[in-house]
């Protein structure tokens, strides 16, 4: 077979280009482990590489189980390596200390059972919290003694005192060296100092591996691209794949710096852009294009489909049985359930939306955490509370203890969460938030089971506990619906995807304050949206609650986005042209604000007045603050163009389709009195 066959252009110029250095911007959906495996298989075919000679590096086991299979049917079998950054490393270092006859280090893989014990109850850090912010030093190559510097000069958010956790962290460090522990982070740092410090060796292993390939290379480390200069020598060649659009991993020391400066870290670099979607509608990649902003839009290959949806619901209880009742809608008869997921921005939201599937009959699977009961803090929990103690007793205990979760400073933030995936040990948990989610949880089937059994006690609610959420831990098979957080979500794909709780402060995450996180941000929303196929259904609830109180939300501006293009769509814009459309509606308007000649009016000009008032009016029936249903910009701008029909009022900077539904006869009809006033 020919490697090149049933490509598109760029696709096969990627596969066949003779470059010693080759960066591949692929873009979701662009079919980008398609173009890898077929050119390495094109190269093994005309001799350009020898397969033995290859080594394939990505970011987790199923990726390089992934690229092996499919090697595998390109006729490659058993002889190209492929495998992580840190499983690879690791195999390296084995061999040699053997070869050596150094005794093998132990392996610490329950990190945050070993930092709890190095804490020692000393601090009131929590060990999970600690741990994240050594990982993102250790990636970011960043000593004990550099790290006050570095994290201020970096801008990292801290779980405490930048001298606080640089104690912590050279504590930890010494507590290994003690009792001869590496962690996984070492593995990388000792991989390379072997390749270094040896040239012989070194000589040795850039042989073996001559041929370099690296998926998802926006995702690159400090630490990993140190490692993976040291396994290059002058007669390697390199082929990176990788998309800017889809850095999402920041936060734990990746730097898509090195994907976007890939032309000056290496000689002669040949650049090939994948920008056809091969997953997405048009109107699913329009409205993602829109959101993302930067970078160059992808080109849809797939048939028309449905405009993506936009909801809006008063809580975030009735948002959760919304999505529900939806998510069972779609399904139609004969319809899977695994054709759909629900993406949220961080973990403490999903146990709401499993509360509401269970409710509702509809399986599912929980992906990016454990199950609730084998969470650490849960199974804390459960074991300080006697077997025998009556469970209503046992409740109001609890519901009396809760306090509001750690690190709570604005009244309408909700919780700072980080939502990304752990590690596959039951020693994972998460931030502050989700501990008090998974408690909030515990506490509402506490009741669920009091309505069944009345007088049960705390040992039966836990096994019963236990049979009803056997199957809700992500492993499992069958027919379900997805929860997963975005971050979790990348790399997957459904027909229909629903997006939850798309408010200010969770999507984008509130605590996301430099322009760097914020941008990552518009990635990670950008990764939600290209998950879905067909069909995408976005919400947000305009209460949330926050601990034990509920906070009024405003929509995400990546929302506002959305129902922006939905409008420009409704008005005629071509879907595939609508990222265009708003960037040039919001050139017009930066410059039309710069001239002064459009929506500066005066606060007393009669239809703005009257705009305003029936707002004050529209906002005290529902109780929600008056921004919520209109910011003054907007309404300014209604008074300055004065619409007459809902096709003029959806091309307004702010009225997105749920807006225009809900006020759209009201405000045509409030400039329509004023003007024969």
């Amino acid at each position: 077979m020919d490697a090149a066959e049933g490509l598109n252009e760029q696709q096969a110029a990627a596969v066949t280009d003779p470059a010693q250095y080759l960066c591949i911007i692929a873009g979701a959906g662009s079919g980008k482990t398609r173009v890898l495996t077929r050119r390495i298989a094109h190269g093994s075919s005309t001799g350009r590489f020898d397969p033995r000679r290859v080594l394939a590096l990505t970011f987790t086991r199923k990726a390089a189980h992934e690229l092996t299979s499919r090697l595998r049917q390109l006729g490659l079998r058993d002889s190209v390596a492929a495998g992580t950054f840190h499983g690879v490393a690791y195999s390296a270092l084995r061999s040699r200390w053997a070869e050596q006859g150094r005794a093998e280090p132990e392996l610490l893989d329950r990190k945050v059972g070993f930092v709890a014990r190095v804490l020692g109850g000393r601090s009131k850090l929590e060990p999970i919290d600690l741990v994240a912010d050594i990982e993102w030093a250790k990636a970011r190559r960043i000593g004990p003694r550099r790290f006050v510097e570095e994290a201020s000069r970096q801008g990292r958010s801290l779980a405490a005192a930048p001298q606080t956790v640089a104690r912590h962290y050279a504590d930890y460090e010494e507590a290994k060296q003690r009792r001869g522990l590496i962690d996984f982070d070492d593995l990388l740092i000792l991989a390379r100092r072997e390749l270094l410090a040896d040239p012989v060796y070194g000589e040795a292993q850039r042989w073996r591996f001559r041929h370099l390939f690296v998926d998802e290379f926006q995702d690159v480390n400090p630490l990993q691209f140190a490692l993976l200069e040291a396994w290059l020598g002058p007669d390697s060649d390199l082929t990176v794949v990788g998309d800017p659009r889809q850095a999402i991993y920041g936060w734990n020391g990746a730097d898509p710096e090195f994907l976007e400066s890939f032309t000056e870290l290496f000689p002669d670099v040949s650049t090939v852009e994948l920008n056809r979607n091969y997953r997405s509608t048009p109107q699913v990649l329009g409205i993602a294009n829109a959101v993302l902003r930067h970078g160059r839009d992808l080109a849809p290959t797939r048939a028309p489909g449905p405009l993506p949806v936009t909801h809006t619901y008063p809580t975030d209880t009735a948002e959760a049985r919304g999505i529900a009742r939806t998510v069972r809608d779609r399904r139609g008869p004969g319809g899977r359930w695994s054709d759909q997921a629900v993406l949220v921005r961080t973990n403490a939201q999903i146990p709401l939306l499993e509360e509401a599937l269970r409710k509702s009959g509809i399986p599912f699977r929980s992906r990016g955490g454990p199950s609730m009961l084998d969470r650490p803090d849960i199974k804390r929990l459960v074991r300080s509370l006697p077997s025998g103690q009556r469970l209503d007793v046992a409740l109001a205990d609890l519901e009396a203890e809760l306090g509001e979760p750690r690190g709570e400073t604005e009244p309408d933030s909700p919780p700072a969460t980080d939502a990304t995936p752990t590690a596959p040990t039951d020693e994972a948990s998460a931030t502050a938030a989700d501990r008090q989610a998974a408690i909030e949880q515990f506490i509402r089937f506490g009741h669920d089971h009091l309505a069944l059994d009345a007088g049960a006690s705390v040992g039966g609610f836990v096994s019963w506990l236990r049979t009803a959420t056997s199957s809700d831990d992500g492993t499992g098979g069958g027919d379900a619906v997805e929860l997963a957080t975005f971050h979790s979500a990348k790399g997957l794909e459904w027909p229909v995807v629903h997006i939850g709780g798309l408010e200010d402060g969770l999507t984008p995450i509130g605590y996301a304050k430099t322009a760097a996180a914020r941008r990552e941000e518009r990635n990670l929303m950008y990764v939600a949206i290209t998950r879905a196929e067909r069909e995408l259904h976005c919400s947000w609830a305009e209460q949330r609650k926050v601990g034990r109180r509920t906070a009024r939300r405003t929509p995400s501006p990546f929302l506002v986005d959305i129902e922006d293009a939905l409008a420009a769509v409704a008005q005629g814009t071509p879907v595939g042209d609508t990222s265009a459309h708003l960037e040039s509606q919001r050139r017009a308007l930066a410059g039309k604000r710069t001239r002064g000649d459009t929506i500066d009016l005066t606060d007393d000009d009669p239809t703005f007045v009257a705009l305003k008032d029936w707002r004050r009016r529209t906002a005290e029936a529902a109780n929600v603050p008056a921004f919520v249903v209109f910011h003054d910009r907007t309404l300014k701008e209604v008074a300055q163009s004065r619409p007459t029909t809902a096709g003029e009022l959806a091309g307004i900077s702010g009225i997105g389709q749920v807006k225009l539904t809900r006020y759209g006869d009201d405000l045509l009809a409030v400039v329509a009195a004023t003007a024969n006033s």
